[in-house]
């Protein structure tokens, strides 16, 4: 692999670099680039540079990865940066504070799945005993299939309240508390 010479800093990286200086895979430099997310250019030579502020923006691109943020979130923030600037401290505070609240909402997704999780997942089956409390008539149903009550992609947008059990005529039925 070339050294970079420290005499020349705006040299342009090889993907080889920019592998080793980002610590990613020289096939994720070139899978950044092919889904938008970086930008690079061919020598006449045929290979394949990137700028300095690539490096920033694989920085980036990796911290939003490990907040969960798929890459269409991604692609969007880093074509909201002007082309061939490095991010700066503002740019970042402003991506930080759009993501912060996502990972937020998110959160709140995942305490309220792991506070259910052991009860009824509302998918409509009535295989379990709570479901008949939680899912009475199976009316989760009409909505479609899958975990209605906990897939944020499919919950509905107001919360179905657990309804309480009664009894009647020996057997248990639901109604709204």
């Amino acid at each position: 692999m070339d050294r970079l010479n420290p005499h020349q800093p705006e040299r342009p990286f090889s993907a080889g670099q920019m592998a080793a200086r980002s610590g990613v895979a020289v096939s994720t430099i070139h899978f950044y680039e092919t889904k938008g997310l970086i930008r690079g250019w061919r020598t006449s030579g045929n290979q394949r540079r990137y700028g300095r502020d690539v490096l920033r923006r694989v920085a980036v691109i990796k911290v939003a990865q490990r907040l969960g943020l798929p890459l269409a979130t991604i692609r969007k923030a880093m074509d909201s940066l002007p082309g061939g600037r490095t991010p700066t401290a503002s740019d970042w505070k402003r991506l930080s504070a759009q993501w912060r609240a996502d990972l937020k909402r998110r959160i709140r997704i995942l305490q309220k799945l792991s506070r259910e999780l052991d009860g009824c997942i509302g998918c409509g089956c009535l295989s379990l005993k709570i479901c008949r409390l939680r899912n009475s008539s199976d009316h989760l149903s009409k909505q479609g299939s899958g975990p209605r009550l906990l897939d944020p992609t499919t919950a509905p947008h107001e919360e179905i309240a657990a309804p309480t059990a009664k009894r009647r005529r020996g057997r248990h039925t639901s109604e709204p508390a």
